[in-house]
């Protein structure tokens, strides 16, 4: 785990100031990812403690998202007019605290456990929303990709993270204590974040003069966001397009989240002790990648290219790649083939974050935040709907590769409909 003493130190030894920005914002995703993901692992033994069938195992697992779900435009709304610092620090606290809350919640019983984990969506619901914000306003234009793959590397990450560390947990201390040691985390980070970060590169005693130009030439500018032009906003179909990929995404996304640890144990014959082991593998690929699509595509721009052809470009690699291992994975009986073909969709879904994934500061620079909050929404909505969908299709039909398949069609509508209609362009000032 990462103690106060190594961040600082980081923090310490970081230049420029965005770069420390970036550093900590991706802290705050690994950690928000941890957070989610553990339950993922520690709800095999959970419902054998408290007698859980499949369908409500999908329940528990799809309440955080209802939480999630109902934060995500107001916490862009406020990261843009009052600034990312306050409102990520308040969310990050806020799970943190409902991470911990969460063992008692489930003693108490399945309502209380419900209860507990949308309140804990409801603080994760501001995490990119508000990462968003601040990096319209402290990274230019030519460093946003990589910002976002970066900062995005840190799902990946805490889920191998979560995936690895849970079962040793669950092991030697018993399930509970997954969410007790985890949801610590957060608190640590609070401190370094609020030492460390402004919401405006203006605002920081430390910045040079030299970077604070370079921010300012590329940048949103700072002025704050009084009212956002709704119907404007709304009007456009490459907006729409974001909303659309954003969707289809988080559909195969969150499947694979909640549902891979199982299907490698249940499906596929893996021991429990190794599930973490199997699993994560495909998220050790799609860390690697995300940071070097987000180069890839960054370079594209600083040499010239057209920023919508590299949205389309990056986004068609993307989503095919994800789409052809869906169709495969469920086909394959051999654990280890099954995470192969995994690992090789992972590494090419990355390079979505160079499409759709910073495709928000493309059209609405200043409305980052809020936009962010408006597709997030709607990619929330597969984390309701996907997992429990998925839960009745096991329950109903045991089949691994139809779950695999509607999330292959899903990802596919979403590449047809951003290609026929996503845009580089600035829409919205």
């Amino acid at each position: 785990m990462v103690g106060g003493g190594a961040i600082n130190t980081v923090i310490s030894a970081a230049r420029p100031r965005r770069h420390v920005v970036v550093f900590l914002t991706f802290l705050s995703v690994f950690v928000c990812y941890i957070d989610r993901v553990n339950i993922s692992v520690a709800i095999i033994p959970m419902a054998e403690d408290f007698g859980w069938n499949l369908q409500t195992q999908g329940t528990v697992l799809s309440s955080f998202f209802v939480g999630y779900l109902l934060l995500q435009i107001v916490g862009g709304r406020l990261a843009d007019r009052f600034g990312g610092k306050v409102v990520l620090g308040a969310g990050v606290l806020a799970w943190s605290l409902f991470t911990l809350l969460t063992p008692p919640a489930a003693a108490l019983g399945i309502t209380m456990l419900i209860v507990t984990r949308i309140a804990m969506g409801m603080g994760e619901a501001v995490t990119f929303p508000s990462i968003y914000s601040l990096y319209s306003r402290w990274v230019p234009l030519k460093e946003r990709a990589r910002a976002v793959g970066f900062t995005n590397s840190g799902i990946p990450l805490g889920t191998i993270f979560a995936l690895v560390f849970t079962p040793y947990i669950v092991q030697h201390l018993g399930w509970q204590w997954a969410f007790y040691l985890f949801g610590a985390l957060g608190v640590i980070w609070y401190f370094a974040w609020q030492r460390a970060v402004t919401s405006l590169p203006s605002q920081h005693p430390q910045i040079s003069a030299e970077e604070l130009a370079e921010i300012a030439a590329e940048a949103t500018s700072e002025e704050p966001v009084t009212s956002v032009p709704w119907r404007e906003l709304l009007s456009h179909a490459p907006v729409w397009a974001i909303v659309v990929a954003h969707f289809c995404n988080n559909w195969s996304l969150y499947v694979l989240l909640a549902w891979l640890p199982t299907f490698v144990n249940k499906g596929l014959g893996v021991d429990y002790a190794s599930v973490g082991w199997f699993t994560m593998v495909p998220h050790i690929t799609s860390f690697f990648f995300l940071n070097i699509a987000g180069n890839i595509a960054d370079r594209m721009i600083t040499a010239g290219m057209d920023v919508t052809r590299v949205r389309k470009l990056m986004q068609t690699i993307g989503f095919g790649g994800i789409a052809t291992a869906l169709l495969i994975v469920g086909e394959v009986q051999s654990a280890w083939m099954a995470i192969g073909v995994m690992s090789v969709g992972t590494a090419l879904g990355a390079f979505a974050t160079g499409g759709f994934a910073i495709n928000h500061m493309d059209v609405a620079p200043r409305h980052a935040g809020t936009l962010m909050g408006i597709t997030n929404t709607a990619g929330t909505i597969p984390g309701i709907i996907g997992i429990f969908v998925s839960g009745m299709i096991l329950e109903a039909t045991g089949s691994w590769a139809l779950v695999f398949q509607v999330a292959a069609g899903v990802t596919l509508f979403g590449l047809v409909f951003y290609l026929l209609f996503a845009s580089g362009r600035k829409l919205v000032d």
